[in-house]
């Protein structure tokens, strides 16, 4: 890898008459999200021009909204998406739900801090300011990034953690929310898993049966991919995939967002889910879906 070699050959594709996208494709997807940083640096000190500016002045639409988002460092991507779905024109809700329920600690604490240095209010006063009731609560509590990510089992405390979920849901007419927000949104992933199992025992149905039934609207879409994160996080991107192509129209924010943001960390496992989940590949879905550069990047994030 020579990132002056990168930043020659991504300058030559926009230079003169017309670009040359299929170069600024190949150049930027055969690179990781690093070493395109490096790129970006180099692309300063040896062109003297900035590449960001470059590449959105020669570019538009989604195939920019892709570029872009792949010449974006991680945690800052994410960013830009939150503030996207909390200030743009409405709320993205889907957008907040997906990057709050499936982000890690680390990731969380990350997006916090970076939120605040560049829009100099926090994620979570933005999130109060743009959201209600209960919905807000669940963000709230995801985006403080405190879920135990411990690995222990307390048996017990399963057994009683179940219970309480169907005293606060099935059992009782109305729902207690707090207390399904309190503990989908706090334990650790191991114990979560074990509380499902009994849940399905105590409940002759499953939690996310339960949700469906007991919950509406934002806050159904919330828990709901809290559970799905926890069971199988690239099952719940490869439906998030599915959802957006699928129908009339395409969710394009949806879209770009799940394949720029995972196609380094899990797009492998994705694929496989998707496949077995839809019975056709990711693949072929994007290839029927989209046109032009915009399939072309996309279809070289998706790999196979």
């Amino acid at each position: 890898f020579s990132a002056e070699q990168e930043a020659q050959a991504l300058r030559k594709a926009m230079k003169g008459f017309g670009t040359d996208e299929d170069a600024i494709i190949e150049t930027l997807t055969k690179l990781n999200v690093s070493q395109r940083q490096q790129v970006l640096i180099t692309y300063k000190s040896t062109i003297g021009r900035d590449l960001i500016d470059d590449l959105k002045s020669e570019l538009s639409g989604n195939f920019e909204r892709v570029i872009i988002g792949l010449m974006t460092p991680t945690t800052m991507y994410d960013v830009h998406e939150l503030r996207r779905a909390l200030k743009g024109a409405g709320t993205d809700e889907g957008c907040l739900i997906e990057i709050l329920a499936s982000r890690t600690n680390t990731e969380i604490q990350h997006i916090n801090e970076n939120y605040k240095l560049q829009y100099g209010s926090t994620l979570e006063d933005d999130i109060v300011s743009d959201t209600s009731s209960m919905f807000r609560r669940v963000l709230v509590s995801l985006a403080t990034g405190n879920r135990d990510e411990g690995t222990f089992v307390d048996e017990a405390l399963a057994q009683q953690d179940a219970q309480c979920l169907y005293e606060a849901g099935e059992k009782k007419w109305g729902t207690d929310e707090v207390q399904f927000m309190s503990i989908l949104c706090t334990r650790n992933r191991c114990h979560l898993l074990r509380v499902f199992d009994v849940y399905k025992v105590i409940a002759n149905k499953d939690i996310t049966e339960s949700i469906k039934s007991e919950m509406s609207g934002d806050l159904e879409d919330a828990l709901l991919a809290v559970v799905k994160c926890l069971r199988n996080k690239p099952a719940y991107f490869a439906e998030r995939l599915y959802k957006s192509m699928k129908g009339l129209g395409t969710d394009d924010s949806t879209l770009i967002r799940v394949m720029v943001s995972r196609s380094e960390i899990d797009m492998l496992y994705i694929r496989r889910e998707f496949q077995a989940m839809y019975g056709k590949s990711l693949h072929s879905f994007i290839k029927g879906d989209c046109s032009g550069d915009y399939r072309k990047v996309l279809l070289r994030l998706c790999g196979g």
